[in-house]
């Protein structure tokens, strides 16, 4: 397939300063916060009670988060489980009431709201689960940012796979940012947009690459910074066409998807945003500080190579 040519001739190596220090101010804001205030982890991290009630015929959702915030349960997470009659009430353990008398507790609430409901069964969650949960997404975070450095070293060259990762860094810890500023809940499903987002934000820099090793190929004359910038340029609209239509498709979740896909969407929102930036300013401009050229990506002996192999022919 074909990439998508654009005719723009933007200076984004000349505007990398400018995009070096708003990076360098929004990541500072993003790490301040994450110390400070940290994250607001949801009840599949921090352990809570799990409530699984069935209703005779579609249950209301809205009706049903209404009884609980009357009630004083306002920390609750309330999703259909299964099918449409089944419901899931996640509940914080913080709640100040013991699990056994959890569960009545939560029906006394349904029954002053709506009617028919069964209680299904009760679960505790406990703090260990969720630490355990805590250590192993980080390990799978850290372990697909070590398997992009070492895809993309073989692929390219150790100067492009650096920006590549500092570019995926920069990606996360804004979002980890956004989470922690805004307070959302950070729970499973906002782990697997971050997993999801290193895959989107790595596939836009991938393409750009790409592009800069086929221009040092042709444009032989020309310096590293010209080759960026044309490379840029010649996969931007393909850039900000694949973006938008993700970006419009999220929205509609975000605002649409009601709240069990609030926190997934918001991340999937800003990482994508944040990665499409960073393919576009923070990754390349790292390889030029690194003084990236066509003999790293094409060392001599392959020139010759290519070279005699035209001769034989």
């Amino acid at each position: 397939m074909r990439l998508i040519k654009s005719n723009t001739s933007i200076d984004f190596v000349g505007m990398a300063r400018f995009a070096v220090i708003v990076s360098a101010v929004v990541l500072l804001i993003s790490c301040a916060s994450l110390a400070i205030g940290k994250l607001s982890f949801g009840i599949d991290f921090t352990g809570g009670v799990v409530v699984h009630v069935q209703y005779p015929q579609e249950a209301n959702l809205n009706q049903v988060r209404t009884a609980l915030d009357d009630a004083g349960y306002d920390q609750r997470t309330v999703q259909h489980f299964g099918s449409a009659d089944a419901v899931l009430i996640r509940l914080p353990a913080t709640s100040g009431k013991e699990p056994a008398t959890v569960g009545d507790k939560v029906m006394a609430a349904l029954d002053s709201g709506t009617s028919g409901a069964s209680l299904q069964s009760v679960e505790f969650v406990g703090p260990q689960v969720g630490n355990e949960l805590i250590n192993k997404g980080g390990l799978a975070l850290l372990y697909t940012v070590i398997a992009i450095l070492i895809y993309v070293i073989f692929r390219f060259h150790w100067k492009l796979a650096t920006g590549a990762v500092v570019a995926l860094v920069h990606d996360i810890l804004i979002t980890l940012g956004v989470f922690s500023l805004t307070h959302m809940d950070f729970d499973l499903t906002v782990l697997a947009a971050l997993l999801a987002v290193l895959g989107y934000s790595l596939n836009d820099t991938i393409v750009v690459f790409d592009r800069i090793r086929e221009n040092f190929r042709r444009m032989r004359k020309a310096t590293p910074k010209e080759v960026v910038n044309a490379s840029v340029n010649q996969t931007l609209a393909r850039t900000l066409m694949t973006s938008g239509t993700t970006i419009m498709t999220l929205l509609a979740l975000f605002f649409l998807g009601g709240p069990v896909i609030h926190g997934f969407a918001a991340a999937l929102l800003v990482g994508i945003i944040t990665g499409t930036y960073s393919s576009i300013f923070v990754a390349s401009a790292l390889a030029l500080g690194f003084k990236i050229n066509a003999h790293d990506l094409f060392p001599p002996k392959e020139e010759d190579a290519e070279k005699a192999a035209k001769v034989t022919r």
